[in-house]
């Protein structure tokens, strides 16, 4: 915005750089050589003058040039149309009184003549060269006049029209050159204003651009200082702007990106992907230099959220594995279910200790098949919830009963504490049920054993929060493995198939709750977060 404000500025003091920067000049010009004139006269006195002189009217023409060029000091900041037709006439008064001072300082011989020659120069830049050539016909008639003055006057010879047709021959010569001269600019200017627009709209289709990009993108200079931005990168940066409008650093914005940029600019590589962590968010860094010659000029940053990424790719990986699983379920549950009633079956017999040791193996991994088949399908209805109320308490104590008998755990082993007050919550519990399983099954198989190693604590949290805390005593998750915790298919165990947790996860958000992860000082504690409809 600062950079289109800018050039807008720029665009419209190249509009009036030429006439109005020149008719400054001159009012400048015309006043500090009128009081020249005048000091001068006041230097001289009336004695110090030649024949040819005359002291009073050069004083009478100073000061009147001088009340003349204030005069127009004072009247040119005006925005009024009618001066723009006026200078043409100021122009020739200049003409006029620098002829007539020249006259009263003894004409030629004086050399104010060539005064003439700057105001010609400065005139033909305010007339864009229109006019240049007339005023230099206007100075070339008054100084023919004047000359011929002073030939009838004082009795000169013939020869004395050459000095003034030389210089009338200079006047005319430097008007041409200042018509050319304003008109090469006059094209200068135009071709700049339409670059002007060009640059402006392809700025503002960059600008377009880069606001409808899904990326965060910011362009810094060599100093770090952030130049442009879109939107989506708004998230990572503290500041933009100071106060007072002036661009803010990188650094004092974002530390991390800038770190890394700074790493980026020194490296020998080609081109780099980094990827850091800001505000628990793994984003990967791409930088493009401005100047591909250097890495120094400044660079464009490319900022991908990359567990957005990963969480995509995730989602469709478990989404092609979800139809295909759903597509073949039916034909590898028959001949699964027919292995498994022909194992039962020849567990029946009576074949030796190591025989029923081979038959319990494959009972093992019927169950374990047919588990993954039962967690796969259930990827494909996280989103099918049947919400109903229910009261809290009463569901939990059903759960624990359920889960101590089903998993064969000793109860003093399990302990639940309850909420003091009847509590009711709208959820699927189908679906509370399986992660309330999940998170326990998973303490325990982490926990020693012991008595109280498996805990449930149901606690409030704020006015209309509850929490189900799920804590164990095992050794826990290791610190570079919490970021896979909820990954699906990464597990520790040897038997595990990786998709209990995040089916958790999946399913307390398919139902508006949060489950995560805490590490305690002793043991783990996995906490959904859910809301109560009291």
């Amino acid at each position: 915005m600062m950079d289109l404000m800018l050039r807008q500025h720029l665009t419209s003091q190249s509009d009036l750089s030429l006439q109005a920067r020149t008719i400054r000049i001159i009012n400048v010009f015309r006043l500090i050589l009128s009081l020249i004139f005048v000091l001068l006269s006041l230097y001289l006195g009336q004695k110090n003058w030649g024949e040819m002189q005359d002291a009073s009217l050069f004083f009478s023409l100073s000061l009147a040039y001088s009340l003349f060029s204030f005069t127009m000091l004072i009247v040119a900041p005006l925005k009024s149309s009618a001066l723009v037709f006026f200078n043409p006439v100021q122009i020739i008064i200049d003409i006029l009184f620098i002829i007539a001072i020249m006259h009263a300082a003894g004409g030629m011989q004086s050399g104010l003549g060539l005064l003439l020659i700057i105001t010609i120069v400065t005139a033909s830049l305010i007339s864009n060269g229109r006019l240049a050539l007339f005023y230099a016909a206007i100075a070339t008639i008054g100084l023919l006049l004047e000359q011929s003055y002073q030939i009838a006057k004082w009795d000169l010879p013939i020869s004395g029209y050459s000095h003034p047709v030389m210089l009338s021959l200079s006047c005319f010569a430097t008007a041409w050159l200042g018509y050319s001269f304003a008109k090469r600019i006059l094209q200068s200017e135009a071709l700049a204003s339409a670059r002007g627009v060009d640059l402006e709209n392809l700025a503002q289709v960059n600008a377009l651009i880069t606001e409808e990009m899904q990326d965060s993108v910011i362009v810094i200079d060599q100093f770090l200082n952030i130049r442009h931005h879109n939107s989506a990168a708004m998230s990572f940066l503290s500041a933009t702007q100071t106060d007072d409008g002036e661009t803010v650093k990188l650094n004092d914005s974002a530390i991390e990106i800038a770190n890394a940029f700074t790493r980026w600019m020194h490296a020998d590589t080609a081109n780099e992907h980094l990827i850091i962590s800001i505000n628990n968010k793994e984003l990967k860094l791409r930088f493009e230099p401005v100047n591909h010659d250097s890495r120094l000029h400044g660079a464009v940053i490319f900022i991908q959220d990359w567990s957005q990424i990963q969480s995509a790719a995730q989602q469709s990986k478990l989404a092609a594995l979800g139809r295909l699983t759903a597509n073949i379920a039916h034909e590898i549950r028959n001949p699964l279910s027919a292995i498994s009633h022909a194992n039962q079956l020849l567990q029946e017999e009576n074949f030796g200790t190591q025989n029923n040791r081979m038959l319990q193996i494959i009972a093992d991994n019927i169950q374990r098949i047919d588990k993954i088949i039962k967690d796969v399908l259930e990827l494909n209805r996280r989103d099918r919830t049947n919400q109903e109320k229910f009261e809290l308490n009463q569901f939990i104590l059903d759960f624990y009963t359920q889960f101590c008998a089903v998993e064969k755990i000793p109860a003093n082993h399990f302990q639940i504490s309850l909420f003091k007050d009847a509590l009711f919550v709208t959820y699927d519990q189908r679906h509370l049920m399986q992660i309330l399983w999940n998170l326990s099954k998973n303490g325990w198989e982490h926990s020693r054993k012991q008595v109280g190693s498996l805990k449930l604590n149901c606690t409030k949290s704020g006015r209309a929060g509850l929490n189900l805390e799920v804590i164990d005593d095992g050794e826990g998750v290791a610190e570079e493995n919490r970021n896979k915790l909820f990954e699906p298919f990464y597990t520790t165990k040897t038997t595990g198939n990786g998709l209990g947790l995040y089916i958790s996860r999946e399913l307390a958000e398919a139902n508006s709750s949060r489950l995560k992860y805490q590490k305690l000082d002793e043991g783990s504690a996995f906490t959904l977060q859910l809301q109560t409809t009291n």
